[in-house]
Protein backbone atom coordinates (compact mmCIF):
# COMPACT_ATOMS: atom_id res chain seq x y z
CA UNK A 1 0.00 0.00 0.00
CA UNK A 2 2.72 2.24 0.93
CA UNK A 3 4.32 1.69 -2.65
CA UNK A 4 1.22 2.80 -4.66
CA UNK A 5 1.34 5.55 -2.33
CA UNK A 6 4.36 6.65 -3.56
CA UNK A 7 3.44 5.60 -6.99
CA UNK A 8 0.85 7.91 -7.11
CA UNK A 9 2.60 11.05 -5.55
CA UNK A 10 5.86 10.26 -8.24
CA UNK A 11 2.85 10.18 -11.29
CA UNK A 12 1.27 13.12 -9.64
CA UNK A 13 4.12 15.34 -9.44
CA UNK A 14 5.34 14.44 -12.99
CA UNK A 15 2.35 15.53 -14.17
CA UNK A 16 1.85 18.62 -12.36
CA UNK A 17 6.06 19.14 -13.82
CA UNK A 18 4.82 18.63 -17.46
CA UNK A 19 1.64 20.64 -17.48
CA UNK A 20 3.76 23.36 -15.71
CA UNK A 21 5.91 23.44 -18.46
CA UNK A 22 3.31 23.13 -21.72
CA UNK A 23 1.91 26.35 -19.60
CA UNK A 24 4.92 28.05 -19.10
CA UNK A 25 5.93 27.33 -22.64
CA UNK A 26 3.06 27.83 -24.53
CA UNK A 27 0.26 29.90 -22.98
CA UNK A 28 1.64 31.81 -20.26
CA UNK A 29 2.88 36.00 -20.55
CA UNK A 30 6.29 35.02 -19.77
CA UNK A 31 9.16 32.95 -21.29
CA UNK A 32 8.68 34.80 -25.12
CA UNK A 33 9.18 38.57 -25.44
CA UNK A 34 8.89 38.67 -29.87
CA UNK A 35 11.09 40.94 -30.62
CA UNK A 36 9.37 44.48 -31.72
CA UNK A 37 9.53 44.46 -35.48
CA UNK A 38 7.66 41.78 -36.14
CA UNK A 39 4.58 42.42 -38.49
CA UNK A 40 0.77 42.73 -36.63
CA UNK A 41 -1.39 40.40 -37.47
CA UNK A 42 -4.26 41.24 -39.96
CA UNK A 43 -7.67 40.94 -38.95
CA UNK A 44 -10.79 42.26 -39.52
CA UNK A 45 -12.85 44.23 -37.17
CA UNK A 46 -14.73 41.15 -35.61
CA UNK A 47 -10.89 40.03 -35.63
CA UNK A 48 -11.52 36.99 -37.24
CA UNK A 49 -9.84 37.10 -40.62
CA UNK A 50 -8.65 33.42 -41.58
CA UNK A 51 -5.46 32.27 -42.05
CA UNK A 52 -4.05 29.49 -43.61
CA UNK A 53 -1.35 27.50 -42.29
CA UNK A 54 0.63 24.80 -43.44
CA UNK A 55 2.10 22.77 -41.08
CA UNK A 56 5.39 19.54 -41.71
CA UNK A 57 6.49 18.61 -37.95
CA UNK A 58 4.86 18.91 -34.59
CA UNK A 59 1.87 21.11 -36.00
CA UNK A 60 0.75 17.85 -37.91
CA UNK A 61 -0.26 16.18 -34.92
CA UNK A 62 -3.93 17.39 -33.57
CA UNK A 63 -3.11 17.20 -30.00
CA UNK A 64 -0.52 19.78 -30.14
CA UNK A 65 -2.49 21.96 -32.21
CA UNK A 66 -5.09 20.96 -29.48
CA UNK A 67 -2.57 22.16 -26.71
CA UNK A 68 -1.17 25.50 -28.90
CA UNK A 69 -4.30 26.76 -30.18
CA UNK A 70 -7.35 25.81 -28.12
CA UNK A 71 -8.64 23.32 -30.71
CA UNK A 72 -7.01 20.78 -33.30
CA UNK A 73 -8.93 21.99 -35.99
CA UNK A 74 -9.61 20.41 -39.46
CA UNK A 75 -6.67 20.11 -41.36
CA UNK A 76 -5.91 18.11 -45.26
CA UNK A 77 -3.39 17.32 -47.02
CA UNK A 78 -1.43 19.27 -48.92
CA UNK A 79 2.67 19.67 -50.22
CA UNK A 80 5.21 22.18 -50.28
CA UNK A 81 6.73 22.52 -53.74
CA UNK A 82 10.62 23.28 -54.10
CA UNK A 83 11.05 22.34 -50.94
CA UNK A 84 12.64 19.60 -48.89
CA UNK A 85 12.41 19.04 -45.42
CA UNK A 86 15.37 19.07 -42.71
CA UNK A 87 15.12 18.80 -39.29
CA UNK A 88 13.20 21.18 -38.16
CA UNK A 89 13.16 23.05 -41.41
CA UNK A 90 12.23 23.47 -44.80
CA UNK A 91 15.11 23.92 -47.26
CA UNK A 92 14.44 25.56 -51.14
CA UNK A 93 15.92 22.41 -53.46
CA UNK A 94 14.72 22.66 -56.79
CA UNK A 95 12.34 19.22 -57.63
CA UNK A 96 11.82 18.57 -53.69
CA UNK A 97 8.44 18.25 -52.82
CA UNK A 98 7.08 18.30 -48.26
CA UNK A 99 4.46 17.15 -47.68
CA UNK A 100 2.08 18.32 -44.67
CA UNK A 101 -0.97 19.62 -43.47
CA UNK A 102 -2.84 23.00 -44.04
CA UNK A 103 -5.43 24.46 -41.64
CA UNK A 104 -7.51 27.45 -40.98
CA UNK A 105 -6.77 29.85 -37.89
CA UNK A 106 -7.64 32.82 -36.51
CA UNK A 107 -5.74 35.68 -36.09
CA UNK A 108 -5.77 35.00 -32.14
CA UNK A 109 -4.58 31.84 -32.73
CA UNK A 110 -2.13 32.26 -35.15
CA UNK A 111 -0.58 34.44 -32.88
CA UNK A 112 -0.30 31.41 -30.12
CA UNK A 113 1.25 29.23 -33.36
CA UNK A 114 4.16 32.62 -33.43
CA UNK A 115 4.86 32.24 -29.33
CA UNK A 116 4.88 28.28 -29.71
CA UNK A 117 7.01 28.43 -32.85
CA UNK A 118 8.97 31.62 -31.15
CA UNK A 119 8.82 33.63 -34.16
CA UNK A 120 11.29 36.22 -34.45
CA UNK A 121 13.66 34.26 -32.15
CA UNK A 122 13.89 30.42 -33.53
CA UNK A 123 11.23 30.99 -36.79
CA UNK A 124 10.08 33.21 -38.86
CA UNK A 125 6.69 32.80 -40.62
CA UNK A 126 6.54 33.17 -44.60
CA UNK A 127 3.62 32.78 -46.66
CA UNK A 128 4.07 30.41 -49.72
CA UNK A 129 1.85 28.87 -52.44
CA UNK A 130 1.17 25.05 -51.84
CA UNK A 131 0.65 22.44 -54.48
CA UNK A 132 -3.26 23.04 -54.40
CA UNK A 133 -2.52 26.46 -55.38
CA UNK A 134 -3.95 27.86 -51.58
CA UNK A 135 -1.56 30.39 -49.75
CA UNK A 136 -0.51 29.87 -46.44
CA UNK A 137 2.26 30.82 -43.62
CA UNK A 138 5.00 28.00 -43.53
CA UNK A 139 7.30 28.62 -40.30
CA UNK A 140 10.83 28.28 -41.39
CA UNK A 141 14.09 27.99 -39.21
CA UNK A 142 16.14 31.27 -38.45
CA UNK A 143 19.77 30.57 -38.49
CA UNK A 144 21.41 30.75 -34.68
CA UNK A 145 24.32 32.51 -34.35
CA UNK A 146 26.68 29.46 -33.71
CA UNK A 147 25.55 27.87 -37.06
CA UNK A 148 26.95 28.20 -40.09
Amino acid sequence: MRHLKRTALVLLAASIGVLGYLWLTLLSPWGYHPPADLPAIEATMDGERAHQVFAYGTLTRPWVRRIVMGRAGAASPDALAGYRREALDVMPEAGARTTGLVFEVTPRELARLDRYERLGIRYARELKRLESGEFAWVYRRLAAADEP
